[in-house]
Formats: C-alpha cells, structure tokens, sequence
C-alpha cells in the first residue's frame, strides 16, 4: 500500500510526503485520532516509503523493503507468534527480558501493547519497560537501508513512571531514525513527550467514504455496509473489524442504561445491564466507554435544541429522541464528568463495574449530584 493509496486526511499525506522529498524527516511524529482511523496505517506506509529502494516519497509495494513491511499490516499474526515463541507461563521477568516486538525487516519495529499471553490476556494491555529499552537501545544504530522507523502503536498505555525512558531518546534524538507514537490524544501523554514530536491528528472520515473502503476491501452487503459505515463514525479500520449486529446491540444496551437512568428505573436492572458490560471481552473497556461517549454527544446535540443534528447513532434516533425529552443539557454534562471519572478510574485499575454501577446510579433523579 502507497501513500496514494491512503483514504482520508490528505494533508497529513501531502506533509509526510514532502518531508520525505526535502529529506528532512523529524525525529519524533504523534499521531493522533480516535481507533481505527488509519494512525498506524500511515506510519507504516510512512515506514515503507522511507526505506523503498526505488521512489524517494512513496512506496512502490514491489522492492524488497516494501514488501517486508508490508508484513506489518496484520500484526495479529506476529503477535500471536511472538507470545507463543515466549511461553504462555512467561512470568514478569520474563516478559520484561523479552519484549514483544514485531518486526519484519531489520530497520523497522512495531510495538504494541503486550497482552502477555495469549491464551489469557490481561485485561489492559500496556507498552512494557523492557520493549522502551529495547527501543532505546536500537534506535542508534545505522540502518541497513535509508531510515530506521519505530512504531510505538498505542503509546498512551505507557505507564507514566516508565516514560522516562523514552523521554531520553527524544531528548537526544538518533539522526537516522524516526519514532512514530499513536494515540487517540496528545493529553494521554506526558506533556515533555509531546513537546518533542511533530503533531498530526487524524479526523474521521465521512460515511460516505468509510463505506466505499467497505465495499471496496470487505464482502458485506450494500446494507451491511451502510451500517458498519455509520456506526464506525468515520473510522475505517473499525469498520473493517467490527461485527456491525454486535456492534449495534453494544449501543442499544448502553442507550438502555442511560434510559433507565434518566427515568429513576430500579437499581437492580440498571446493574443487570452495567454487569454485562464489564464482562464483555470481545472489545476493550475503552471501546465501551466510547459507546456512552457517542451516546451522550448525541443526547447533547438533542437536548441543545439543535436544529439538524449531526448523530453518531443514526439508527437510533427515536430511542435517542425519546430519551432528550426527559433530560436537558446539565444532565448530559453531569453524565460526562461522571464517565471521565469511570475512564480515569480504569487507567488506574479501579473495579470496572463498581464505577459502572456509579456512573448510572449517579444519573438517577432519586438521588442528589455531586457538585
């Protein structure tokens, strides 16, 4: 895949192209944006065109370094090869000694949060200490083509005491390589992190375009199609994934919990509900946590009185209006403080459902809110 190719966000495209040509590459890059918007695509299409032995701003897909890196773009497999070659009783020494690193050609490295097994992951995945050491060791190395790329997928799980460790290298940066972060936001780093690199913050795509990519790359229907383009909210990669029917009911049931919530409902099925969404496994808690996210943006618009508003959750929109007649705007703004509480809790490993179980007892009209 070129950067021709890349759909979505093409001055960032024109920027990394030109940077490339001019041969003035920096040293650190953050790429920011919502999952599934294409941060990691970019940098490793960014990664192969850095190092294509035969076009100096672009990949050509047929050179050998393109084609290894190339191999990056299903990084399940390696990771999956990569925690099996460890053990799966690897213990927390062993995990930090061998850290997980995907790498397909010598001069470009992936790294992604370490589930740490594979057959019982942790719940939250982090970058780990020994794959930044790994990295600050590596990086001043000579590459054996043009450009040495490290990927740092997901550098918002680096735990902040650790990130000291990164820091170094960016506070004495290697001439010969470039370090791509991704994060769904630069306030989910260190500020001195994000000092040091050249920002790009990804925006969604239309719908439209989402369901193109969809029909182009994917065997659903036109239907089909149309839904897992609306519910991806402009997130391509997403889209691709998702199980649009699992996906839909995700968002009912969270549309559920703010219904009975906003109504005063008994405790116990509120709790039913929140329960549920704890134990779902098949998506991250932050995936969940963006379901009410995309809920509440839509209730706000509603209850703002906004003439035509632009919902996330279209196919939801006589639940959705029949919930905004109950409420008004402090409602909504008091059940997003409170999820940024639930959010923030779970960074630090607080109980998933005891602060889901807040989150919506605290939006009941029986009890009082807190200031």
């Amino acid at each position: 895949m070129a950067f021709s190719e890349f759909r979505g966000n093409p001055q960032i495209v024109t920027a990394l192209r030109g940077a490339l040509r001019a041969e003035r590459v920096p040293h650190a890059l953050l790429f920011t944006g919502p999952q599934g918007v294409g941060k990691y695509t970019l940098a490793r299409i960014f990664a192969q065109a850095a190092n294509c032995e035969r076009l100096t701003d672009d990949a050509c897909g047929e050179c050998y370094p393109c084609q290894r890196i190339a191999l990056l773009a299903q990084p399940q497999r390696l990771i999956e090869q990569g925690l099996a070659e460890r053990g799966e009783s690897a213990d927390a020494a062993t995990v930090e000694r061998t850290p997980l690193i995907l790498q397909t050609h010598p001069d470009v490295w992936a790294l992604v949060p370490d589930p740490v097994r594979l057959k019982s992951p942790v719940v939250r995945p982090v970058l780990r200490i020994g794959q930044l050491r790994a990295v600050q060791r590596a990086a001043y190395f000579q590459p054996m083509g043009r450009r040495r790329v490290f990927i740092l997928d997901g550098a918002d799980t680096m735990r902040w005491d650790v990130a000291s460790v990164f820091l170094k290298i960016l506070e004495e940066p290697p001439g010969s390589a470039t370090l791509i972060l991704t994060a769904p936001s630069p306030y989910s780093l260190l500020p001195t992190i994000v000092s040091r690199c050249l920002q790009f913050h990804f925006a969604p795509l239309p719908a439209s375009e989402v369901e193109a990519i969809l029909r182009e790359k994917s065997q659903l229907s036109p239907n089909a199609a149309r839904l897992a383009a609306q519910l991806s909210e402009g997130r391509p990669g997403y889209a691709l994934e998702m199980d649009a029917a699992k996906e839909s009911d995700r968002r009912s049931n969270g549309l559920k919990i703010l219904a009975r919530a906003a109504r005063g409902e008994e405790f116990a099925q509120l709790f039913t509900l929140t329960n549920a969404i704890s134990k779902d496994r098949e998506v991250s808690f932050e995936e969940q946590l963006s379901v009410f996210y995309s809920l509440l943006g839509d209730l706000l618009e509603l209850s703002s009185g906004i003439v035509s508003p632009q919902l996330r959750n279209l196919p939801l929109r006589k639940d959705l209006d029949a919930i905004a007649r109950h409420i008004d705007i402090r409602w909504v703004m008091r059940a997003l403080r409170g999820l940024d509480q639930v959010a923030a809790g779970a960074r630090r490993n607080l109980n998933r459902q005891l602060g889901l179980d807040a989150f919506a007892a605290e939006l009941s009209p029986a009890l009082p809110s807190r200031k």
